[in-house]
């Protein structure tokens, strides 16, 4: 009997980050007799049949690592059992005692540009850590293993195919400094008639405060009246948003790997993104120097005709169903 404990912080669809999670545990689930769910916030009605939810929710940091470690602990005392951490440091750092001495599997994914001491910790207690590409983990240890991003290609219909000129921009992702966001209004007094939409969540206060400050930045550049700065979605509607757009356009700093470039490349929308982790799914005529001047440039310049191709690379190399089976195949 094959079976998988995957630990994550929400297993929601209505999440507005950690939703597309979902795709992820169904890919596994569809693979193995049995999948343990260990989370914080869970729908058990969005999970599969052969799926058991288990939840560490608690009011403190403290109980909550006790509950998770109370939760995980008679699991591993079954055969054939392996444990695959999403996201969260933490989650590999606790479990490390009980599976240590079981000589029990533990994985790591992780996706984020910076993690700190913790991730540092987790890579010399995992046996694998999972990433999408070599460079969007902030490690260089020959632990690192590059698996695709594990999207649902299936829930992303392909839109009509976009030709210029590109007027509805869509940005979706955090209200943060490193995503970007100034570089896009910078770039819209080059591009009379486009009109930019943005939807993210405020989840620290140094995000809280960057909105108020795009949102004057806006202004001063005359362009106010062509944005829309939007709240944060549930996870469902992102395909609706998806829909609307002629392009994305994602202008994160440093080597990030947003998973929403490869959700819009899924649905066939032209994708204009800056970090350098997309030369394996952008061509460069898609990719910018993270330069306002080169981002209108870009857009101004695009004929049409890339959406397809961008389906058919996620299809092939990040969908959810390719990136359970390299999970299984690192647990061997």
């Amino acid at each position: 009997m094959k079976r998988l404990v995957f630990v994550t912080q929400a297993a929601d669809p209505t999440h507005p980050v950690l939703g597309a999670t979902l795709a992820k545990i169904r890919a596994l689930a569809e693979r193995v007799d049995e999948l343990v769910v260990l989370a914080g916030r869970i729908d058990e009605h969005a999970l599969p049949a052969n799926c058991r939810a288990l939840s560490f929710a608690a009011p403190t940091r403290a109980l909550r690592g006790a509950r998770y470690v109370a939760a995980l602990a008679p699991e591993l005392a079954r055969r054939r059992v392996a444990v695959l951490a999403h996201m969260a440091p933490v989650y590999a750092l606790l479990a490390a005692p009980l599976t240590r001495p079981r000589r029990v599997p533990l994985l790591l994914w992780f996706t984020q540009q910076s993690a700190g001491r913790a991730l540092e910790l987790a890579e010399r207690v995992v046996d694998a850590l999972l990433t999408v590409d070599p460079r969007s983990v902030p490690l260089d240890s020959p632990k690192v293993r590059a698996i695709g991003h594990g999207i649902d290609v299936a829930a992303l219909p392909c839109v009509g195919e976009r030709r210029p000129p590109l007027r509805r921009l869509l940005g979706l992702g955090r209200y943060a400094p490193v995503k970007g966001w100034e570089t896009v209004l910078r770039a819209l007094p080059e591009l009379p008639g486009a009109e930019l939409t943005l939807h993210g969540p405020m989840l620290t206060d140094a995000d809280r405060a960057h909105r108020p400050a795009l949102e004057r930045l806006a202004k001063e550049l005359g362009v106010a009246e062509r944005v829309r700065f939007g709240d944060e979605v549930p996870y469902a509607e992102v395909p609706t948003l998806l829909a609307s757009a002629d392009a994305l356009v994602n202008a994160t700093r440093g080597d990030a790997a947003d998973k929403v470039v490869y959700e819009a490349a899924a649905a066939c929308l032209p994708v204009f993104a800056a970090s350098p982790v997309f030369d394996r799914l952008l061509p460069d005529q898609l990719r910018f120097d993270g330069t306002p001047g080169q981002l209108a440039q870009r857009l101004r310049a695009y004929e049409g005709g890339a959406g397809r191709a961008l389906r058919a690379r996620v299809e092939a190399e990040h969908s959810a169903a390719r990136w359970a089976e390299r999970v299984l195949e690192l647990v061997g």
